[in-house]
């Protein structure tokens, strides 16, 4: 039995850190070996709104970032913002000016000496789908997928009623995003997470506790040809609406998407993985509250007590002894005893692999 298929996940994942630099700022990824970074998730350390950036949505959209911070579109103003100008073979290229200003907000990106972090994820096979003509959904949709790292990127316009939509990848995706692009009304960004069943939804640019409604996924589970949207909130409410859509698959030795028992004690629970994570992304589901990102290049070294906060503009909070958690060779363990990480409640959870806990040769990987 192979224990992952993925030796080497800086190919399909990495976390760059980069400094602004206020002009023409080509940035790239520190990996062993060249990525196309075809979903950028990046912020600005020291407090601003964080910007994501797709190839999806095409050059003309690159520099219309989306916001995890609030429910803004992104392709429907006039003049291009001089944002991510170009996505590389192994990494992407910011414009001159030092902050991207669309449609009434502005997010920094590349000011001057700021310091910044960028989350890259791999899809890179392109995909297109006529629904009429293949019978598999009843939605068209079009993107780009790594079947290996299961991970794509769909786009496909809203009905308002129920549908299905092809997600590119062969094996059920455990998480999904999903964001309007063309108006900022019924904009919020709608999170399946398969811990919160078929009729349960959570809101990534809010602090809401879960949701539970039938009509947001239809009450049904994707598969590994479609995903379900219903005409409730989020995915598919309004009739000729754009979305865009990133879904994830797990993959053993690679990412891992689930949830844990809080316990408010210092002596947290502990999360197998079965690989030592790169990134950790986290929130409660039973009360409001933030969603907390930490990865392994703001703390290289345990304890990873360096976050930020997803949907929000705060600076990045390092250093904080009641939330924090170590990296291990084959999972996390939380530490601190803050409500926001391990409180007495339920927490869902994404994690992507820096090592294998067993590479397909059979060697395991050593702790932080």
């Amino acid at each position: 039995m192979a224990f992952t298929t993925i030796d080497n996940p800086e190919l399909y994942f990495q976390t760059k850190l980069y400094t602004g630099n206020g002009g023409t700022n080509a940035i790239t990824l520190d990996g062993s070996e060249n990525m196309q970074p075809d979903w950028i998730w990046g912020r600005d350390r020291a407090g601003d709104r964080h910007f994501l950036a797709d190839s999806v949505r095409g050059k003309k959209n690159t520099g219309y970032h989306l916001l995890s911070s609030n429910n803004n579109e992104s392709d429907t103003n006039n003049a291009p913002p001089d944002g991510i100008t170009a996505i590389n073979s192994n990494g992407f290229t910011l414009g001159a000016n030092s902050s991207n200003t669309d449609g009434g907000w502005s997010v920094e990106i590349n000011q001057n000496t700021g310091p910044y972090v960028a989350w890259c994820w791999k899809a890179g096979t392109s995909f297109s789908n006529d629904a009429s003509a293949t019978s598999v959904g009843s939605v068209d949709s079009t993107g780009s997928v790594s079947d290996t790292a299961g991970f794509s990127i769909v786009s496909y316009t809203a009905t308002g009623s129920n549908e299905t939509v092809k997600h590119g990848l062969s094996s059920a995706p455990k998480v999904m995003f999903f964001k309007r692009r063309d108006s900022a009304t019924n904009g919020d960004w709608s999170v399946y997470h398969n811990s919160l069943g078929t009729s349960g939804y959570i809101y990534l640019n809010l602090t809401d506790a879960k949701g539970t409604a039938t009509s947001v996924w239809n009450n049904t589970a994707p598969t590994s040809t479609v995903m379900s949207i219903g005409g409730g909130a989020g995915a598919n409410v309004t009739n000729g609406a754009t979305y865009i859509a990133y879904c994830f698959a797990e993959k053993q030795g690679y990412s891992k998407f689930g949830q844990y028992e809080g316990n408010n004690n210092a002596d947290g629970p502990c999360v197998f993985t079965g690989f030592r994570p790169s990134i950790v992304i986290t929130k409660a589901i039973d009360t409001t509250s933030n969603w907390l990102i930490f990865d392994n290049k703001r703390s290289p070294f345990n304890d990873v007590d360096d976050y930020i906060k997803g949907n929000q503009t705060a600076a990045e909070d390092t250093g904080s002894s009641d939330v924090q958690m170590d990296f291990l060779a084959n999972g996390f363990k939380i530490r601190g005893n803050n409500d926001i990480l391990n409180g007495n409640e339920t927490y869902i959870y994404l994690a992507f692999a820096e090592s294998p806990f067993v590479n397909s040769n059979g060697v395991p990987n050593n702790a932080r």
